[in-house]
């Protein structure tokens, strides 16, 4: 979707976004406090990232939510596409909320890398970019804890072979028209793109039962066209729980980019460098310590602030706090600055232990076995 000042695709996120408009162009829902209310009963709390609003829109959550009364369940797909550059800390954000769910749920989580994705949406020059970091992308997620038993983690270029019927039956279903519609193809956009959104849908009907899928709202039109073609391969329409877009370091209207360094934590950045990177970052500070003492911060275009309230405060009353005290002048940036990186720096370090952990048992959320194995069992109707 493009708007006037900002644009949102699933390949390019940029400007000021209007989510209020978002909600209405994608047709999606806002998640309202009775749908809260409910995930906060069958879960036995809420994640801070639903209860700051962070995923604050949805596609038929209220029936994820009745399919897990019942006893139908459902399961979790999300995923990663590797880049040219270690992921940062707004990469994993998603993948936190998918591994609190699949906790509170008790169900399969499907965890796509589709190292070919870049290449085709011509954002790296070659396959071989994004190779030596597929590895490390799927040791970083794995790290986070999932559950070995009930995550399976596939790279698309080592599970096409499973992949590529299901794909085929998917994209009989989807013609230029309705793709160029949804995703804005053009003369420019290579074949290969236009054909991997086919790739994109078929973890969604792994399982016959409903998949949710927590993204950020650019990835929304892939799973708005598998609703679409679902019910004619006898499969469940995606659920959806989305997400805004963290933000950067340079400001509320940037995204965290691996490649404008200056706007990214990366999850292997040494602690001088995150220090340096965070004291930089953009602030809604006054120009002088005088000035903030008297007129106060506004943390509400604070990009520091963002980062507490997403991944480094998990107590309300304490983040409450924060904002009062930037608010009203009692808290100085170069002092909130100095905090998150205490915060960032002790995260990365317990991280990065935890990569090494889960090393010894990557195979374990790679083996192809030990889910459901109607996964292969295809037998859909083109």
């Amino acid at each position: 979707m493009s708007q006037e000042g900002y644009n949102v695709t699933p390949w390019e996120a940029r400007g000021k976004i209007d989510y209020d408009k978002l909600i209405q162009e994608f047709g999606v829902e806002r998640l309202s406090e009775p749908l809260l209310a409910r995930i906060n009963t069958l879960a036995g709390g809420l994640h801070p990232l639903l209860r700051r609003g962070f995923f604050f829109a949805h596609r038929d959550l209220s029936l994820v939510l009745d399919d897990y009364e019942a006893g139908r369940g459902f399961f979790l797909y999300t995923g990663r596409a590797p880049s040219k550059a270690p992921m940062h800390i707004a990469h994993i954000v998603p993948f936190i909320a998918t591994r609190w769910l699949q906790h509170s749920f008790g169900v399969n989580t499907y965890i796509e890398i589709p190292d070919e994705e870049k290449f085709l949406a011509k954002k790296v020059d070659s396959l071989e970019e994004v190779e030596p970091y597929i590895r490390q992308d799927i040791l970083n997620i794995a790290a986070l804890g999932f559950d070995e038993n009930k995550t399976f983690i596939f790279r698309d270029s080592e599970y096409i072979g499973k992949m590529y019927r299901p794909a085929v039956l998917v994209a009989r279903h989807i013609n230029l028209s309705t793709a160029r519609a949804v995703f804005g193809f053009d003369n420019e956009t290579s074949i290969g793109l236009i054909f991997y959104p086919a790739l994109q849908i078929v973890p969604t009907l792994f399982e016959n039962r409903r998949p949710l899928i927590p993204c950020g709202i650019d990835q929304d039109p892939y799973f708005r066209l598998q609703r679409d073609i679902a019910p004619r391969l006898n499969r469940y329409k995606t659920a959806e729980l989305l997400s805004k877009l963290a933000w950067g370091l340079t400001g509320p209207e940037s995204k965290m980019s691996a490649s404008e360094p200056e706007t990214a934590i990366m999850l292997n950045d040494p602690p001088e460098v995150v220090k340096k990177k965070i004291m930089n970052a953009f602030t809604g500070g006054r120009a002088t310590v005088e000035e903030q003492r008297k007129l106060g911060g506004v943390p509400e275009v604070c990009t520091v602030f963002h980062w507490y309230s997403l991944l480094f405060e998990e107590d309300d009353k304490k983040l409450e706090e924060r904002y009062w005290a930037c608010k009203t002048g009692k808290l100085l940036c170069g002092e909130c600055k100095a905090e998150l990186v205490k915060r960032i720096n002790h995260f990365l370090a317990l991280h990065n232990e935890k990569v090494k952990d889960v090393e010894k048992k990557v195979s374990k959320y790679m083996y192809d076995g030990k889910l459901a194995q109607e996964m292969w069992n295809w037998e859909f109707k083109p």
